[in-house]
């Protein structure tokens, strides 16, 4: 029982330092780009989260899934809300 779930960890703090290191390189003109791509990732993990609630059946779960479902769906208002904060910033301004 210890065994995938050390492994699990292991791997999940592995890919948190990659993840921050990729996302650290990134040029400040993609930033748009990545939060749009990353409000995509969000999205396909609250359709994972909804999809693994119709499957559990019992209720057990249903606090982790709720946590589940909120955390994807702040991810996608937040990525959204972000990149309507970002798409003005990218414009050139007017000379007038």
């Amino acid at each position: 029982m210890l065994g995938p779930l050390l492994i699990g960890t292991y791997i999940f703090v592995l890919s948190m330092f990659v993840g921050f290191e990729v996302i650290g390189k990134v040029a400040p003109t993609l930033h748009n780009a990545l939060t749009a791509g990353m409000s995509a990732v969000g999205g396909i993990a609250l359709l994972g989260a909804l999809y693994a609630v119709q499957r559990a059946g019992d209720g057990s779960l249903d606090w982790l899934s709720l946590l589940a479902i909120a955390l994807a769906a702040g991810s996608v208002v937040a990525g959204f809300v972000l990149a309507s904060r970002l798409l003005p910033a990218g414009k050139k301004r007017e000379q007038t």
